[in-house]
C-alpha cells in the first residue's frame, strides 16, 4: 500500500503505539495522519514555515508532537488534529523531538547547540546547554529520569530530565556522533559516529563496554534488539552487521542488497529480523541471527530514509524521498 498526499520529500514516517494510525511528515510543511489499515488520510496539519523534520506520537497515541526547520515545535491532538501548544525557544533547525515515557514531558534536540525539555503546555522545564555544536538527536530513558543527546561534537551526554544537569559527558569518538539510544532496560547505551565505529556505554558509570568495529565507512544508525543483547548497526559502507551488546563481538553481516549508504536499522519485536533501509531506494528484511537476506522491498523512485516494524511485527513502513510512504506485509512482494 502507498500513502500518496505529501508534495515534497517525505523524511519520517511512523506507526501510532497501537499501530492503528501512522504519522508522516514531509518537506511540504505538512504533517498527515493515515489510516494503517486502509491507507485512508485522516488528518493533515499545516501552519509551519518550514519542512518538518521529525515527529512523534505519545505513548498513549493521544498527542503528536512535531518539530521543524524553521526551529519551532508543536503540539496537535492526535485524533481530532486540533493545535494544542506551540514550543518556542529554539533559534535553529529541530532534528529531533521525543516524549517521556509517561508522555508528560517532551524533549526537542536543535542546530542551536542546546536541547530543551517541555511540557505539554508548551512550558519550559530545562535547556540542555552543554555541546559545542548542533545537537544531532535525544532520547529519554526508559524510566524517564535522565535524557541522552548526541551532537557533532564528538560527544554524547546524560543529563537530568528535571533539572537539565549534566551526569555524563561520554567521550571517545574521533569525529561527530550522529545518534544514540538506550538499551531497553537503561542500562547501556550505544552512539554511532563517522569515524566508522559504534560504541557501547554504561548508562551508569559512563565506561566504555564495547566498540563495535568493522565498518569501513561512516556508521550512519543503529538499534538494540528487544533484549538488548544485541545491536544491529548500518553504514555508509552498505553494510549492516549484528553484534553482541557486551563484547562486541559480530554475530551476523547483512550486505550484498543495497547499492549505496543504509539509513535505518530496526530489529522486529521479537530480535528474529532486521528490516534496513538505504540511498539506493529500497528496503530490505534480514533474518537476523543468519544474516541472510529475506526479500527486498522495491518500489520508491528515490532514497528511503527510514524503515520500521508495525508494533504487532507484521508489516515494514518506510519512507521516501520521492514523497511517499509504503506498506509492506512482511516476508511479501512490493506491493
Amino acid at each position: 500500500m502507498t500513502l500518496r498526499g505529501h508534495a515534497a520529500d517525505l523524511t519520517v514516517a511512523h506507526f501510532s503505539p497501537d499501530g492503528s494510525r501512522i504519522v508522516t511528515a514531509a518537506n511540504d510543511r505538512t504533517v498527515r495522519v493515515w489510516d494503517a489499515k486502509s491507507g485512508h488520510e485522516l488528518l493533515s496539519l499545516t501552519g509551519f514555515a518550514e519542512g518538518v523534520r521529525s515527529v512523534a506520537f505519545s505513548p498513549n497515541g493521544n498527542l503528536l508532537a512535531t518539530a521543524s526547520r524553521d526551529g519551532t515545535a508543536k503540539l496537535w491532538d492526535a485524533k481530532t488534529g486540533q493545535h494544542v501548544a506551540d514550543l518556542a525557544g529554539h533559534t535553529a533547525m529541530i532534528e529531533q523531538i521525543a516524549f517521556n515515557p509517561a508522555g508528560d514531558r517532551i524533549v526537542t534536540a536543535s542546530h542551536d547547540k542546546t536541547a530543551t525539555v517541555w511540557d505539554t503546555t508548551g512550558s519550559k522545564i530545562a535547556t540542555l546547554a552543554a555541546h559545542e555544536e548542533w545537537v544531532t538527536g535525544v532520547a529519554f530513558s526508559p524510566d524517564g529520569k535522565t535524557i541522552l543527546t548526541s551532537s557533532s561534537d564528538t560527544k554524547a551526554r546524560l543529563f537530568g530530565a528535571e533539572t537539565g544537569d549534566i551526569l555524563l559527558t561520554l567521550d571517545g569518538h574521533e569525529s561527530m556522533i550522529a545518534m544514540a539510544h538506550f538499551s531497553p532496560d537503561g542500562r547501556r547505551i550505544v552512539t554511532v559516529s563517522s569515524d566508522k565505529t559504534a560504541k557501547v556505554w554504561d548508562a551508569k558509570s559512563g565506561g566504555l563496554i564495547a566498540t563495535l568495529a568493522g565498518h569501513t565507512r561512516g556508521v550512519r544508525c543503529a538499534a538494540f534488539s528487544p533484549d538488548g543483547k544485541r545491536i544491529v548497526t548500518g553504514a555508509a559502507d552498505k553494510i549492516a552487521r549484528v553484534f553482541d551488546a557486551a563484547t562486541g563481538q559480530v554475530l551476523a553481516e547483512m550486505s550484498g542488497a543495497h547499492r549505496r549508504l543504509i539509513s535505518s536499522v530496526q530489529f522486529d519485536r521479537d530480535g528474529a529480523k532486521v528490516v534496513t533501509a538505504a540511498h539506493d531506494n529500497r528496503a530490505a528484511l534480514w533474518d537476523a541471527q543468519t544474516g541472510k537476506l529475506i526479500s527486498t522491498l522495491e518500489g520508491h523512485e528515490k532514497s528511503v530514509e527510514m524503515a520500521e516494524f508495525s508494533p504487532d511485527g507484521r508489516s515494514i513502513l518506510t519512507a521516501s524521498l520521492d514523497g511517499t510512504a509504503k506498506i509492506w506485509p512482511v516476508g511479501a512482494p512490493a506491493p
